[in-house]
């Protein structure tokens, strides 16, 4: 079986639990095993997003970071080094593709007026994720700590309307 790199993020109240190759894959719990726990339990939705290509292995933790107000909160609020590690352009497009949010554009760099079409936005946060040069610990978020949050972001709204439409 293969493995999926988890990081995690420990707060004083949550601990988040991020697929590191998969972004968006990211769920909180009452300590580490729960985080992860929960985070699998979310495999086969998060499949229904990434598609057939998904494939969740074994969760192998890569790391760790201390949290802050945001973790507490209930959101994932610190980058790791795993979010440092360049991605090559094959990386960035597959990872790119699994994100459909323009949420925190300015964070890469990117500005748009709030009345430009989602199609221009998407563009234009595509142009600079796939364009990232330097050094990425200059950048308010490197390319793949900002396609991790947003996609977390999105998925996290959609399942919690989701789950709550069930009821």
């Amino acid at each position: 079986m293969s493995t999926t790199p988890i990081g995690l993020e420990i707060g004083s109240t949550w601990v988040f639990a991020s697929a590191v190759d998969w972004p968006g894959w990211c769920r909180r719990g009452k300590g580490e095993g729960a985080a992860i726990a929960v985070l699998l339990e979310h495999a086969d939705r998060y499949r229904r997003v990434a598609g057939p290509g998904f494939r969740a292995g074994r969760p192998e933790v890569v790391g760790r970071v201390d949290g802050n107000a945001t973790t507490n909160f209930g959101a994932p609020g610190v980058r790791g080094p795993w979010d440092d590690e360049r991605l090559d352009a094959a990386e960035v497009a597959r990872q790119v593709g699994l994100l459909r949010s323009r949420s925190y554009a300015r964070r890469v760099g990117v500005r748009v007026s709030p009345r430009t079409p989602w199609t221009e936005q998407r563009d234009k946060i595509t142009a600079a994720l796939m364009e990232e040069r330097g050094d990425p610990a200059t950048k308010a978020w490197p390319a793949r700590y900002f396609i991790r949050r947003s996609a977390w972001r999105v998925l996290d709204h959609a399942w919690e309307m989701e789950d709550k439409s069930r009821r």
